[in-house]
């Protein structure tokens, strides 16, 4: 008969054998004290991985997918030009947590890590009259995470919502998370593949036939291109929307929460009732193949994959919609800041698939930013080009928090006394394959300042020192290369892009 047990209940259980075996406690720590803070705002970031501005319908996508968004940002302020500082969670996270670009926090590998002054400089060291929470399906940001959990009073991690996570180094060696699930996807995975069991690799696969026979068969109905998750962990975003509601009236007030949600991050599994909603016979402009393309696939496969994907997000919009809503009925908007955004974006163009490739273009920097402030009843829309770095000062701002000299972020319009200049500079770096605390020999760094945007790649075999020159204004699709046409231009954005790489490598040598 079939075994009746609950997904949790068997989780739990499943998670448990191996203490056993090892004699570590599988009890929470104990609470720290926290200083009393009654009138302050709480304040939610809630992330979604891989989300790219251009394809949301809030910012004028033609496929609808985001309705609940666009239902959100009726008392929030929609930013329009908001970047990520990278292409991959790493740099991208660490940008947010941090307040500082990747050429200075340092966490631009792939498995990365931020500078080790950073493990006491992030933004949960600076809200330290606050509850402090950081969760994250995605574990290139849980390695950021663990590096901060001095400055956290809850360091949540993806098992408490998976309906299965077959990576238990955080169970086996809980005071080292970092390097033992470092070791793991080094020493014992395949290629490609995340972290799994250290030492009970037979146990956990026949737990998994188990989970497969008893718990999956009607997530798999409901799920028809595969169940949410990433490599060993499922996790369909009902539950954690679900966890995320039951925890909202459980964190002691006020609470700085962190919650980094891995969708609409590929592989793209919406649920049934959002697969094929746009059959449209929309084609995207076919641009040439770049020549640090990654894929080998033709444009219209391509274009499949981005219906997937835009698929894939109508299913996460709708999901944070019940959020919205529970928050609504529930009052958390008269007392709380809530945060929208992203890591960074994905691609489906020039032979580019996903996004961690060594280019920079807009559909995996920019990114979605909108801030809804406490008893906040109607839309502000602002334009000005901003960054991630930007987040972490503008929370300092409005919660009545010093912000610290070591951030390089600027507080956002409209909340800053001052406006932002339309001529400021703002970065992005891809360094993946550059050694972390080294100068940058192999990087692509790009500058957007007003209407231009300048790419610089070095150190790429037939590409090194190449630059490309966009109008963002005239060309937003990125199609003509400025560089030589407009020399004066060119000129100037380069002697400043090489100047700020020349000051931050100063310190790496």
């Amino acid at each position: 008969m079939p075994l009746n047990i609950s997904r949790r209940d068997f989780l739990k259980l499943a998670s448990l054998l191996p203490l056993a075996s090892t004699g570590i406690s599988a009890s929470n720590p104990t609470p720290r004290n926290r200083r009393t803070n009654d009138h302050a705002p709480n304040v939610l970031i809630v992330v979604f991985d891989t989300l790219s501005a251009l394809d949301l319908s809030l910012y004028g996508f033609h496929r609808q997918t985001t309705p609940h968004l666009a239902r959100f940002a009726q008392n929030a302020t929609v930013y329009h030009a908001h970047y990520s500082s990278g292409n991959f969670t790493s740099p991208g996270a660490g940008s947010i947590l941090t307040g500082t670009a990747p050429f200075t926090h340092r966490a631009i590998n792939m498995l990365g890590s931020v500078e080790e002054s950073f493990t006491s400089r992030n933004i949960f060291s600076t809200f330290d009259d606050y509850t402090r929470i950081g969760f994250s399906h995605n574990h290139l940001a849980n390695l950021l995470l663990y590096q901060f959990q001095a400055h956290l009073d809850e360091f949540i991690l993806p098992d408490e919502v998976a309906i299965v996570d077959f990576n238990f180094a955080d169970d086996l060696f809980p005071n080292d998370y970092s390097i033992a699930s470092q070791s793991e996807r080094r020493y014992l995975k395949k290629p490609g593949e995340t972290s799994n069991s250290l030492f009970l690799h037979s146990l956990l696969m026949f737990l998994k036939n188990i989970v497969d026979r008893y718990t999956l068969k009607q997530l798999r109905e409901s799920f028809p291109r595969g169940i949410p998750g990433f490599h060993d962990m499922i996790y369909p975003l009902e539950d954690t929307i679900d966890w995320i509601t039951e925890q909202l009236v459980q964190w002691p007030q006020p609470f700085m929460a962190y919650l980094h949600m891995m969708p609409p991050h590929d592989p793209y599994c919406p649920r049934k009732e959002f697969v094929d909603i746009f059959q449209d016979g929309w084609e995207p402009i076919h641009k040439p193949k770049h020549m640090l393309s990654n894929s080998i696939f033709p444009p219209d496969v391509l274009d499949v994959q981005h219906r997937y994907y835009n698929e894939y997000i109508a299913y996460v919009d709708s999901e944070f919609g019940r959020l919205h809503t529970f928050m609504q009925e529930h009052n958390y908007y008269e007392n709380t800041i809530v945060v929208f955004t992203s890591d960074h974006g994905e691609m489906f163009e020039r032979q580019i698939f996903r996004h961690v490739t060594p280019t920079l273009y807009q559909p995996i920097i920019r990114v979605p930013l909108l801030i809804s402030m406490p008893q906040q009843t109607s839309r502000q829309d602002v334009y000005t080009p901003t960054s991630c770095i930007d987040l972490l000062p503008t929370l300092l701002h409005l919660t009545g928090h010093p912000i610290p000299t070591w951030c390089e972020g600027m507080v956002l319009p409209p909340y800053a006394d001052q406006e932002l200049p339309q001529e400021r500079s703002i970065f992005a770096v891809e360094a993946k394959n550059n050694p972390k605390l080294s100068p940058l020999r192999k990087a692509t760094v790009a500058m957007i300042k007003g209407n231009y945007k300048l790419i610089h790649y070095r150190g790429y075999e037939g590409y090194d020192g190449v630059y490309e020159l966009y109008n963002l204004r005239n060309d937003p699709q990125e199609l003509q290369n400025l560089y030589t046409t407009h020399p004066t231009i060119a000129s100037e954005l380069e002697r400043e892009l090489l100047a700020k790489i020349e000051e931050k490598d100063a310190y790496f040598r």
